[in-house]
């Protein structure tokens, strides 16, 4: 179990996996975090507070804040149009899109979520330039199949401004409202937790290639309660055989 959670996995993931793999429950989450607590007090050691998951000593939610550029955006279509099937999680192929970004000036890591599976594809741009940030974007997502690239929603930094030329993939673009994170709240809390592990003041110049794809890997192989306790990449991975499977068996024209 502490392997489990100094890997990263939240209690409640810890449980969950251990009741799938199990088939029946064998402890609460609930039960976890006691531990861990008690632990912390017992021992006055606050090493501890490192088996959870935001490497915290109590539990808690802090707000964020941000500013807008909407109005410099072309193109930009309000989320409030977006098709209702891509808040329903049903349907693969829509993601979230944005920048982790830290306290060194033009260091930023591009995160795409995918929202039925959770799965990130994340890269280290060399800089938030728009132009750049959608080149990254269609290097990203151009080798999926098109079932799985639909959709994108972004927030307003101006860093998507070029979000348009990824309609040339069949790609239809979205914005959250002004200073409404939430809104794309997956792709969010996908950074805050990828934060125990490259928090703010990281210096991505001395984060080794090798240790940044473990980071992303290691998320996309943790269980999640909203997936009934798979892996992002466990059901990304079928998503991807199924399109494959359908294009095989597809009759070819002619």
């Amino acid at each position: 179990m502490l392997d489990r959670l100094k890997a990263g996995w939240s209690p409640e993931q810890v449980s969950g996996r251990l009741a799938l793999e199990a088939g029946e429950p064998v402890i609460s989450h609930e039960s976890i975090y006691r531990f861990i607590y008690a632990e912390i007090t017992r021992t006055n050691d606050h090493a501890w507070r490192h088996y959870l998951p935001r490497g915290k000593s109590k539990r808690g939610w802090r707000g964020r804040k941000g500013g807008s550029a909407a109005r410099f955006i072309q193109q930009r279509v309000s989320i409030h149009d977006r098709p209702e099937e891509i808040a329903t999680r049903l349907t693969p192929g829509h993601w979230e899109a944005d920048l982790m970004l830290f306290r060194l000036y033009g260091q930023a890591i591009l995160t795409l979520l995918e929202r039925q599976s959770r799965l990130i594809l994340a890269v280290r741009p060399p800089n938030k330039q728009a132009d750049g940030i959608a080149t990254f974007i269609d290097q990203i997502l151009r080798p999926l199949p098109e079932g799985l690239r639909r959709s994108i929603t972004f927030d307003n930094g101006t860093e998507f401004a070029r979000h348009y030329q990824l309609h040339t993939l069949g790609i239809d673009t979205f914005f959250c409202d002004t200073h409404a994170p939430w809104q794309k709240g997956a792709v969010e809390n996908a950074i805050g937790r990828m934060r125990r592990a490259i928090p703010r003041k990281t210096d991505l110049a001395t984060l080794p290639d090798e240790r940044f794809n473990a980071i992303v890997s290691l998320y996309n192989n943790t269980p999640r309660k909203c997936l009934d306790f798979k892996t992002p990449a466990e059901l990304f991975c079928s998503q991807l055989l199924h399109f494959k499977c359908e294009s095989i068996s597809r009759p070819s024209a002619g």
